[in-house]
């Protein structure tokens, strides 16, 4: 399943109108706030359509998943978008996550909790507003593709420790970069770790680059964290590989429209994130030219001056490298 799709949820006192772009779309907030109505409201008109005093407008069926028997129901539902509340014990459970990663279903999930099993984008985490009789979902987190944290800078950054999720091209890049100016590479080990290895550092000038496709779970407390340390940045692209595709450095006949609509290419069955879908976009339009690339280890392409211009130029607001330093 891929694609956009815009829900409207009505009855004669509430009206929730609003689009899902991913896979894996979390609806968080207080008690009261609407978000089990929602999902009753779904529920509802399934069972008993018209009669129920509900319309629901979608170009895809809604369903509502829960309880016990929620993996044999699953089972069955085939291009859907399966609305779960907060009550089902599985939620947090590898049994669950594994299943989401085989559907070919869209999740909207109401949580107040980070799900730490799956690996949903800042970008889907999204709170309910009212207005008077209607009610709209509104982002929790709306900054896409930029720098959070610091609300005041003025100048780019210029970090004394940039920690990166992991070990691989994504470190192996920032760690190598030509004309890199004076900061230090830390790899966290994973988006689970980064929390502790950015208190670790603090006091320090710190940026925090992250796969924002599928960092949503530790959302919640790196927020409260750099709202407290303002010598705290965090930086969230999709991925690493979704920095190099945006760079321009490789060329292909509709890249830019993918960039543009990933919804419209990332089957969802085939790629439980668009960290994933990103990875193999690259991979696949790399292979027969000399960007050849791989997650595990840098192809040194891209650390030609003129390459990782390009690929840091993306990064607006960020100074990682000196500009009386360039190689050819």
């Amino acid at each position: 399943m891929k694609g956009s799709y815009r829900i409207i949820v009505t009855n004669a006192r509430l009206r929730y109108d609003f689009t899902i772009h991913r896979n894996i779309t979390i609806v968080k907030g207080n008690s009261a706030t609407g978000k089990t109505t929602l999902v009753e409201m779904i529920r509802e008109f399934y069972e008993s359509g018209l009669q129920s005093g509900i319309d629901l407008k979608c170009e895809c069926a809604c369903r509502v998943l829960g309880g016990r028997d929620w993996s044999v129901l699953l089972a069955v539902m085939h291009n859907c978008i399966i609305f779960i509340d907060e009550n089902n014990e599985f939620l947090p459970t590898d049994e669950f996550a594994s299943a989401v990663r085989q559907s070919d279903n869209y999740f909207v999930i109401v949580t107040r909790e980070g799900l730490a099993n799956l690996p949903y984008s800042i970008e889907e985490i999204y709170g309910i507003r009212e207005s008077g009789k209607y009610a709209s979902l509104k982002q929790t987190y709306n900054e896409f593709y930029h720098i959070y944290g610091r609300k005041d800078y003025t100048k780019p950054v210029k970090p004394e420790i940039v920690i990166a999720e992991d070990s691989n091209s994504g470190y192996e890049f920032f760690e190598k970069l030509p004309g890199k100016s004076s900061y230090h590479v830390l790899a966290a080990g994973g988006k689970s770790k980064i929390f502790e290895k950015t208190l670790s550092q603090a006091g320090r000038c710190l940026l925090v680059i992250a796969d924002g496709a599928a960092f949503g779970a530790e959302a919640d407390r790196m927020m409260k964290l750099i709202q407290h340390e303002k010598n705290i940045v965090l930086y969230l692209p999709e991925s690493f590989e979704w920095l190099i595709l945006k760079s321009g450095v490789i060329k292909h006949h509709n890249l830019n429209q993918i960039l543009e609509h990933p919804e419209n290419y990332a089957e969802s069955s085939l790629y439980f994130s668009w960290e994933r879908f990103f990875t193999s976009l690259l991979i696949n339009i790399a292979k027969d030219s000399c960007f050849v690339y791989t997650k595990r280890k840098l192809n040194p392409v891209y650390l030609q001056r003129r390459m990782s211009d390009k690929i840091t130029a993306v990064m607006e607001g960020i100074a990682l490298q000196d500009n009386d330093s360039a190689e050819d």
